[in-house]
């Protein structure tokens, strides 16, 4: 076998010329399974190894990807970035910054030929309910309207139940308005995993986890729901997709040109917590199906949810997995608005510990990053995945991340730039981005 960075050939050779011995120069003696002495001719097999490893130390090696570190504006010790691109093709970074000597305030960034922006902040609260999971974001209506949410905790120090806040700005940033409840309940449950997109009716489509049908904070069904919210905060119907799902793992939700498509975890009677589709057209929800039969049987929410992108009809998938304890993170894409999908392809490199986000591009190409265990250092790792399926060498963005406090990095296509951004670990909790060009 010959191993380099970029391939790896395996020889295989029949029992007939290694049999061979026509030519006494170089013979090594073997013996039968009769124990007869028989004589391998070594010859031919040099010539060809060595005019072959001759031939492979002259071709060009595969230049490198460049990843190119933009610092942020966040301050040390802040968490939970997040990215988006408005229509216009302006890019935000968001995420949240401690207080002294309590509490948080929402800040976000806007990209320039520069760097990014001088930071404005959006709220403050002590009352917030802070994860590396689940955390806010800013989306770009059509219209330009910014919209941007945090969560807020409900109950005791020990409890997981929380709500969303959102609030709207008509001037970039500059000024907020009041915040609104894009749930109708208030009970003092679990309300987050948010995922949000755009309509070209300037309106937001939301879906969320919700616990509103669980009889105690701990017990029943997790179900997932789904409304819009026009830019002035007025809700429109609500429904719900699924009425039971995995309990805390982030959701997903993408636009094509026949509608939206949700992904998001399930969790079925016998708690197999595979990834499940639904799509929306004509007013509804379709019912969820599997979107790959992986049968991973848990006893219990990974925390690890999967990612969807979308470019026109070109939809991207990807999700973590360890069905019999065998991790893994594997992508599917389509050219039918998520229809269908073609062959699932795994491109991790052997322990993931997923955290996954993806990246649909104009071409067909995709683009997924996740986080790979190499030892005791976690790495984010990316790859980009041809229009026919085959993917590119993992490029490593940073080793300096932990599985938790790395956060979820998340990838945006910015103008022709490929952009993530994740939490950097290494000492104090620090914001980076990154463009890789691939």
């Amino acid at each position: 076998m010959f191993n380099n960075q970029y391939s790896t050939i395996d020889f295989h050779f029949s029992s007939e010329f290694l049999s061979y011995s026509g030519d006494s120069r170089l013979k090594r003696w073997n013996f039968d399974d009769r124990g007869r002495p028989f004589a391998i001719n070594c010859w031919p097999i040099m010539k060809f190894l060595s005019g072959l490893a001759l031939f492979l130390m002259f071709l060009p090696a595969a230049a490198p990807v460049p990843v190119t570190t933009f610092d942020t504006p966040a301050a040390h010790g802040s968490e939970g970035p997040n990215l988006s691109v408005g229509g216009d093709g302006k890019v935000y970074l968001s995420w949240l910054e401690p207080m002294t000597p309590r509490g948080y305030s929402l800040r976000f960034s806007l990209r320039t030929p520069q760097g990014w922006s001088a930071p404005k902040t959006i709220a403050r609260g002590t009352n917030w309910f802070v994860s590396s999971v689940d955390f806010p974001s800013i989306t770009v209506l059509s219209d330009g309207t910014l919209a941007a949410y945090w969560l807020v905790a409900t109950g005791g120090p020990a409890s997981e139940a929380y709500d969303i806040q959102m609030v709207f700005s008509k001037d970039g940033g500059n000024t907020w308005g009041k915040p609104i409840y894009p749930h109708r309940d208030r009970k003092k449950r679990q309300h987050g995993f948010l995922s949000l997109v755009p309509t070209a009716d300037r309106r937001l489509a939301a879906i969320w986890l919700d616990g509103r049908n669980m009889p105690d904070e701990y017990s029943g069904n997790m179900a997932l729901m789904y409304t819009t919210i026009s830019s002035a905060g007025a809700l429109g119907a609500e429904m719900q997709i699924d009425n039971r799902t995995c309990e805390c793992c982030q959701t997903s939700l993408a636009a094509t040109p026949d509608g939206l498509i949700a992904v998001y975890r399930d969790r079925s009677a016998k708690e197999i917590r595979d990834i499940s589709i639904s799509r929306f057209a004509n007013g509804k929800w379709s019912p969820p199906e599997d979107l790959s039969k992986d049968g991973w049987e848990i006893d219990g929410c990974p925390v690890n949810g999967p990612a969807a992108s979308s470019n026109g009809k070109n939809v991207a998938v990807a999700w973590f997995t360890a069905p019999g304890e065998k991790p893994q993170v594997n992508v599917l894409t389509s050219t039918d608005g998520g229809k269908t999908f073609g062959k699932k392809l795994r491109v991790d490199g052997g322990n993931p510990a997923g955290r996954v986000s993806v990246l649909s591009l104009p071409s067909g190409d995709a683009v997924v990053s996740w986080i790979e265990r190499f030892g005791p250092t976690p790495s984010l790792q990316v790859r980009r995945i041809s229009a026919n399926g085959v993917a590119s060498a993992p490029v490593n963005v940073s080793q300096k991340l932990g599985v938790l406090s790395g956060g979820l990095p998340k990838l945006v296509l910015a103008g022709q730039d490929i952009l993530i951004t994740w939490t950097d670990a290494s000492d104090e909790a620090r914001i980076r981005t990154a463009v890789v060009s691939f």
